[in-house]
């Protein structure tokens, strides 16, 4: 099967029946999302969303975040994964919200990077999710599935995946499919046992067919 009807099935399926995917963080501004995404890496957005509440009752802009200290945030996002380093991040961005930014979450992707705790990942969320730049985050999820189905081929690491993506998907649905391909990682395509038998996508996937001896 050629790349291009590969993409152009799946994407039709996922229009379908996904026409709504969004982030399951939450948040209500980009300062809170921005937050929550940094807590995110390596860590659960279910486990997030029970930390973020403390979080934003406790500082609930970037000026209060920013006089706080590492030791009174770890306090508060000790549950999360790398809870030290996480502690020095938030600190450190709300600074530079405050010092650099004026207050406002940038909407370029390498002015984001300058954040503490932001990386390539997380600005391309924070640009596609509030600004809806025409990028696309590729984590865990988005960069097993787009290789299990097909979508990449050969990728060694994120930003490979997302050269290939970005050059297959229409530009005006980057923002959409990192969440359709988060979504289907983590309820179907699961990691070690992928829910085949639930699969839409399964007459398009290259893993589905090179398993059931289809070919590709």
């Amino acid at each position: 099967m050629r790349r291009e009807e590969r993409y152009k099935h799946i994407i039709a399926w996922f229009q379908e029946n996904m026409p709504v995917a969004e982030t399951e963080l939450k948040y209500t501004n980009p300062f809170e999302l921005l937050v929550a995404v940094i807590l995110s890496a390596q860590c659960t957005d279910k486990r997030v969303n029970m930390i973020t509440p403390a979080v934003f009752e406790k500082w609930p802009t970037w000026n209060e975040l920013a006089d706080a200290t590492p030791e009174e945030v770890f306090e508060v996002i000790k549950s999360c994964s790398y809870p030290n380093n996480k502690s020095k991040h938030l600190v450190g961005m709300a600074k530079m919200l405050r010092d650099e930014f004026h207050g406002e979450v940038p909407d370029d992707v390498k002015e984001l990077q300058r954040l503490p705790g932001v990386g390539r990942k997380t600005a391309n969320v924070i640009a596609s999710v509030v600004y809806q730049k025409p990028v696309l985050a590729v984590d865990t999820h988005v960069f097993r599935v787009s290789a299990r189905i097909g979508l990449t081929v050969n990728a060694k690491t994120p930003i490979e995946a997302e050269k290939q993506l970005i050059k297959y998907l229409p530009e005006d649905l980057l923002p959409i499919a990192h969440h359709w391909l988060i979504l289907h990682g983590r309820y179907v395509c699961l990691a070690r046992k992928p829910k085949c038998d639930q699969c839409g996508l399964k007459m398009w996937c290259k893993y589905y067919l090179k398993q059931n001896g289809v070919g590709d």
